[in-house]
């Protein structure tokens, strides 16, 4: 029985460093390239990394409080 590459172990921390590495380069790049801010704070280092961090973390956030408010028993359907 033959293992999906993708799921090994190694494979998977292979991937983990090379995208945490073209994230980085990719901030760093922003050393390198003038961006014109149209807002004062979009002219900060690195701020299309943090933000889209901060937005996913608050898509979690409200997913996980919308799942309390929707979600229903396991006999939902068998009632």
């Amino acid at each position: 029985m033959t293992r999906n590459r993708l799921i090994r172990p190694r494979t998977v921390r292979i991937l983990w460093v090379l995208f945490t590495l073209l994230l980085a380069l990719s901030v760093v790049a922003e050393i390198f390239i003038h961006t014109h801010a149209r807002f004062g704070i979009e002219g900060s280092f690195g701020f299309h990394a943090w933000f889209g961090g901060a937005a996913c973390i608050g898509i979690i956030v409200i997913a996980r409080f919308l799942g309390l408010f929707l979600k229903r028993r396991d006999t939902y359907y068998d009632d």
